[in-house]
C-alpha cells in the first residue's frame, strides 16, 4: 500500500510540473515573443539582403516578418477550430 506521504510527494511533483508546463505554454503563446521572432526575422532577413545587395532590403524584409506575426494570429483560430472537431469526434 502506498503511504500518504508518498502521495503527498507526488501531488507535490504533480503540481510543480503543471506550474512549467503553464509558464511554457504562455510563452509559447505571448504577445513577447512573437514580438522577438518578427523582428529578429526582420533583422536578420534584412542584413541578407544588403549582403546581397537587394534593392529596398530594409522594405522588402517587412514582409517575412509581418508573415510570422499574421500566422501566429491565424494558428490560435485554427487551433480552436480543430479542438472543437477533435472533441466532437471523441
Amino acid at each position: 500500500m502506498v503511504s500518504v506521504e508518498k502521495l503527498e510527494e507526488e501531488i507535490k511533483k504533480i503540481k510543480e510540473r503543471n506550474r512549467r508546463v503553464e509558464a511554457d505554454k504562455g510563452w509559447e503563446t505571448s504577445w513577447t515573443r512573437r514580438i522577438f521572432i518578427g523582428v529578429s526575422t526582420y533583422l536578420l532577413i534584412s542584413l541578407f539582403l544588403v549582403i546581397i545587395k537587394a534593392e529596398k532590403p530594409f522594405l522588402s524584409a517587412i514582409i517575412p516578418a509581418l508573415a510570422y506575426l499574421i500566422s501566429t494570429l491565424s494558428l490560435g483560430l485554427l487551433r480552436s477550430w480543430w479542438l472543437k472537431r477533435k472533441d466532437k469526434n471523441g
